[in-house]
């Protein structure tokens, strides 16, 4: 296994394409968005109301973390994003969801992948009988000829040069990590213009975790825009330019990285931090309770 220190994850930082930053309102002075989320809700069984009203926005070449604890409706606003919602029997039943400024919602999921969106799952969910480059030919199904397939391979093997030593292994005998490199590299297949990646650290061991970050930051100086959810706040906020707090299926808090990483609920609750910046007991962390502020 290569060696990844911090410091190849701060060189991918320092490479990242200057300007490609701010997301949220922000983006909204320097152009219209990539991604843009109005008043979105989703029921499931047409019972359970799991979004309630959530809005929210990705720049071109941005990258948005959405932060809270499980079952916030993280995953929720994923796939309704993408239209895998309606495998879970769920749907958007109200607001908006548009992508490059057109209305995405209700269309067949291909459709979507064409536009330029691709979504990354929760699980590593890889082809384990198949091998890697298998794998990365799946996802790069719809280049109607082998030139295009190839170009595609090549630059997967360029962002993610781990692939192209293991591109003859079996998937489903790599590591948790290789696997996580693995759909990361299918999705880049499609050639996106936007990635939506739910939980890509779960699971693995922090070694691992700073090398996979290190692969998105290299995706982000690409150009690829980004929107991750993610329970390690720490590494989200660090690759982030904007990020979004749930809970209980709204958005309770928004801002820039750097503003939240300087939140006080958020450096309590999610970072595990003390007023001093000293590291608090799980015990303390467990029975922290939000700022009713949070719940108006």
């Amino acid at each position: 296994m290569a060696d990844v220190s911090e410091s190849a994850v701060a060189e991918a930082r320092r490479s990242e394409t200057p300007g490609a930053t701010g997301a949220g309102p922000a983006a909204g002075a320097a152009g219209a968005p990539l991604l843009a989320l109005l008043n979105v809700e989703v029921l499931y069984a047409e019972v359970i109301l799991a979004l309630k009203g959530v809005s929210l926005q990705v720049a071109p070449g941005g990258c948005v973390a959405l932060l809270g604890a499980n079952g916030a409706g993280k995953s929720t606003t994923l796939k309704a994003i993408s239209g895998v919602i309606e495998s879970d029997d769920g749907r958007v039943s109200g607001g908006s969801i548009a992508f490059g400024g057109l209305p995405i919602h209700g269309h067949d999921t291909a459709s979507v992948v064409r536009g330029g969106l691709v979504h990354v799952m929760e699980g590593r969910r890889v082809l384990p009988h198949m091998t890697v480059e298998q794998n990365l030919i799946i996802g790069g199904h719809m280049f109607p000829r082998a030139a295009q397939m190839r170009r595609a391979l090549d630059g997967v093997y360029q962002a993610i040069p781990r692939l192209a030593d293991l591109r003859t292994r079996t998937a489903g005998y790599l590591s948790g990590g290789e696997q996580q490199m693995l759909v990361i590299g299918r999705a880049i297949m499609a050639e996106p213009k936007l990635m939506l990646i739910d939980e890509p650290s779960l699971g693995l061991a922090p070694r691992m975790i700073e090398e996979v970050f290190a692969v998105l930051h290299r995706l982000r100086a690409q150009g690829l825009a980004l929107l991750i959810v993610e329970q390690n706040t720490r590494v989200a906020l660090e690759i982030a330019d904007y990020g979004y707090v749930m809970e209980g299926g709204r958005i309770v808090l928004e801002g820039r990285a750097d503003e939240l990483r300087a939140n006080e609920d958020v450096r309590e609750f999610y970072l595990g931090l003390d007023r001093e910046g000293g590291r608090k007991s799980f015990r303390e962390v467990k029975h922290y309770r939000r700022r009713k502020r949070w719940l108006g």
